[in-house]
């Protein structure tokens, strides 16, 4: 077994399994359905087919995951994925820092924000809104029974507003969950193919 990766390389990584992924061929019927509402509408991969071997649990968490992070009110999406992508960081999660940032980029199509903190982690110096909503997501990650309703001030001073507090801190919590499945059930691998430059 290799050592999980931990550079954060620019580009989307691969995730490897672990657990042998569900086979398609063999799924039950509640398996099928489960995997009808997976957040993306790519090919099933690998994640979401280790996660179908309990499909009860898959049904309910990949509509909570949708709900999250591609609601149509309150944060804007490219705001949630820069808390999915400091929580990946903070929790040591290549996998899905290199994914959220990839997505953070293509909404923004601000790739210097990803480079700084590619380059100076969760301290990044970025502008005010951005590093406001680091730094919360960062210190929920680390610590959450930290937060105090002080921790709210500086995104207020950013005008966010309570829904959009609400889904952030629903992105970063997400993450807490996703990042220790990703870790515990296999491990990033970079693509055979040239990585997509953030």
């Amino acid at each position: 077994m290799t050592k999980p990766m931990r550079d954060f390389t620019r580009g989307e990584l691969e995730w490897r399994p672990w657990i042998a992924p569900l086979d398609l061929n063999s799924a039950t019927q509640e398996q099928l359905v489960a995997l009808k509402v997976t957040p993306s509408n790519r090919a099933v991969g690998a994640y979401s087919l280790v996660l179908a071997h309990d499909p009860e649990a898959l049904s309910e968490r990949s509509p909570l995951y949708n709900g999250i992070m591609f609601g149509a009110k309150g944060l804007p999406r490219a705001e949630r994925e820069l808390g999915a992508v400091t929580a990946s960081r903070v929790n040591g999660c290549s996998y899905c820092a290199s994914v959220h940032a990839l997505r953070f980029v293509q909404l923004t199509k601000e790739p210097d924000v990803m480079e700084r903190i590619q380059k100076d982690g969760v301290e990044a110096d970025l502008e005010p809104r951005l590093k406001a909503i680091v730094d919360y997501s960062a210190k929920l990650t680390r610590d959450p029974t930290a937060i105090t309703p002080a921790d709210a001030a500086p995104l207020r001073a950013q005008g966010l507003g309570d829904l959009e507090i609400l889904d952030l801190t629903h992105a970063v919590a997400m993450f807490a969950w996703a990042n220790r499945l990703m870790q515990t059930l296999g491990e990033p691998a970079t693509p055979a193919r040239e990585g997509n430059p953030l």
